[in-house]
């Protein structure tokens, strides 16, 4: 991957399921939302894995071990194995390990997941500062986790007991809407203490080292719905990506994306992996993609063109970060958003 800032999504001529190996896939917002499977995800992940690719569930969530999210998906019509499945619980049970001797006690904040991953290290998870915890884990323990293991880490924290999250994402999709996540919860213990977590998740380089160390990917392309851990995760990594729209970002915020928040591609659902990818082509004045032209003319941006509201997306992102990077940042991108029917 190139250091030079994407100014549009690139072009495939050939679809994405036969260019990469394996497809890093995020959980929630990519597969599933609130327990359910999002509009074509299980007849789009069965028809890439027919043409050989290699499916991977990359998941920032810690609540669940690799074995209940396997069930989940199977039961939902995509049948998985366990070893397909890759958490932030590994990742961060994998840096602390790294860091303790074997047979530590680490203070555990969070579900099944991570006390099975610290295992799976040679680690003992323990429930209360008072157990002489050699580490303190923090991973996402679901809707009901009582406020009292919030409490347990800040006391251990605050004594000079070494700190891990799995991740720090603060917001999680769910069935109802948006709620909050693991980043919410380590606030907390921040905000209480004054210390910074070591960090495993998505965007950081430990999960993108379990993830290949656990899947033996060779040319992988990381499929998300979030610019600032899997898009960011995928550039860290220097590998492609692949933006789905069914999760947490929409037109607006992939519009204002920061350089390192760019995808490789955009497409509506995971459908794009089954397909090519249109060229969005930079002209003298702006970009098209398809049958819509889009530009930045003092300030202002022009769509011209009726064609898919999905190639004008692609086409505005060459637009609006072509004109970023020229340091015109403040754009209004809704007029031309509602133009194309977004």
């Amino acid at each position: 991957m190139s250091d030079t800032p994407r100014t549009a999504p690139l072009g495939a001529a050939r679809p994405l399921s036969e260019q990469y190996d394996t497809a890093l896939l995020d959980l929630d917002g990519v597969v599933y939302a609130g327990g359910d499977a999002i509009a074509y995800a299980v007849d789009s992940l069965a028809a890439a894995r027919e043409t050989g690719m290699k499916l991977a569930y990359v998941t920032n969530n810690a609540l669940r071990t690799p074995e209940t999210v396997a069930r989940h998906l199977t039961d939902l019509g995509i049948p998985t194995e366990a070893g397909e499945v890759v958490n932030s619980a590994q990742a961060v049970a994998r840096l602390i390990a790294d860091q303790v001797p074997t047979g530590a006690r680490v203070l555990v904040v969070g579900g099944e997941g991570l006390r099975v991953a610290l295992r799976e290290r040679g680690l003992v998870p323990v429930e209360s500062a008072d157990e002489d915890p050699a580490a303190v884990a923090q991973g996402y323990g679901g809707p009901d986790m009582p406020w009292g293991r919030l409490a347990e880490a800040a006391y251990a924290v605050a004594r000079g007991v070494p700190w891990f999250a799995s991740n720090t994402d603060l917001t999680i999709p769910s069935g109802r809407g948006v709620a909050p996540g693991n980043g919410a919860a380590v606030e907390v213990v921040r905000i209480a203490t004054g210390a910074d977590p070591q960090v495993a998740g998505k965007p950081l380089p430990p999960m993108h080292r379990e993830t290949v160390l656990r899947t033996g990917a060779d040319r992988p392309l990381v499929v998300g719905d979030r610019l600032d851990t899997d898009i960011e995760g995928a550039f860290n990594g220097g590998v492609d990506s692949l933006l789905v729209l069914t999760g947490v970002t929409g037109p607006a915020e992939l519009l204002a994306a920061a350089p390192a928040h760019r995808p490789t591609f955009v497409d509506a659902d995971l459908r794009g992996l089954l397909t090519g990818q249109p060229a969005v082509e930079a002209q003298e004045q702006g970009f098209r993609c398809g049958d819509v032209h889009a530009r930045v003319v003092a300030g202002e941006i022009v769509v011209e063109g009726d064609g898919n509201p999905l190639d004008g997306l692609r086409a505005l992102c060459g637009a609006v970060w072509s004109a970023a990077g020229a340091g015109r940042t403040e754009l209004d991108t809704r007029k031309a958003l509602a133009r194309l029917g977004w």
